[in-house]
């Protein structure tokens, strides 16, 4: 053993930092440095734990670790969750499609019913297509004058038919004449 070394483990380094240190003259060398007897049944007791312990890590290996875990899974679920979300709303927008079909046909079923009474025909037949029965009085509007005659018959309109040059070059006249007056 080398002198102020102490005793050394089989690495080679210090046992511990008390037995480095000079000891005080009139005591005994090491003697305050070696543990007690132990005595069967007799407990030692344990140091007080000191007032300003170390303190412990904000975050330990394991609680990152767990963090991590918690986020892995996290972003596997994030996937289908979305598409279980997606198709949630898809559902929903076809429900109310559906239901606006459904509207859709009542109301086509309704117009059927109406077009099978023959009554609401005849008086389609008469607004639209300005059809007439037998005796009735058919007034027809030309070129704002009105026109009068027989269910049928329409007055003799003078036939002035000449041929499309003529009545192209008289249109392009008239425009000729409308604009000069402008």
């Amino acid at each position: 053993m080398s002198v102020g070394t102490g005793r050394r483990r089989s690495t080679g380094r210090p046992l511990s930092h008390a037995a480095s240190r000079p000891v005080p003259a009139g005591t005994r060398s090491g003697a305050g440095n070696r543990p007690a007897a132990a005595r069967p049944g007799r407990r030692t007791p344990r140091p007080a734990p000191r007032a300003t312990a170390a303190r412990r890590p904000l975050f330990t290996g394991r609680a990152v670790l767990l963090v991590g875990l918690v986020l892995l899974l996290l972003l596997t679920l994030a996937g289908p969750f979305r598409q279980w979300l997606e198709g949630r709303a898809e559902l929903t927008r076809l429900a109310a499609e559906g239901t606006a079909y459904d509207q859709q046909i009542a109301d086509l079923q309704a117009q059927l019913e109406r077009q099978a009474d023959p009554a609401w025909t005849a008086r389609q037949a008469r607004e639209r297509l300005a059809y007439v029965l037998p005796g009735d009085r058919l007034v027809v509007v030309v070129d704002g004058e009105a026109a009068e005659g027989d269910a049928g018959t329409l007055p003799d309109v003078p036939d002035t038919a000449q041929p499309w040059y003529d009545e192209l070059l008289g249109s392009v006249a008239e425009a000729d004449d409308a604009g000069a007056g402008e």
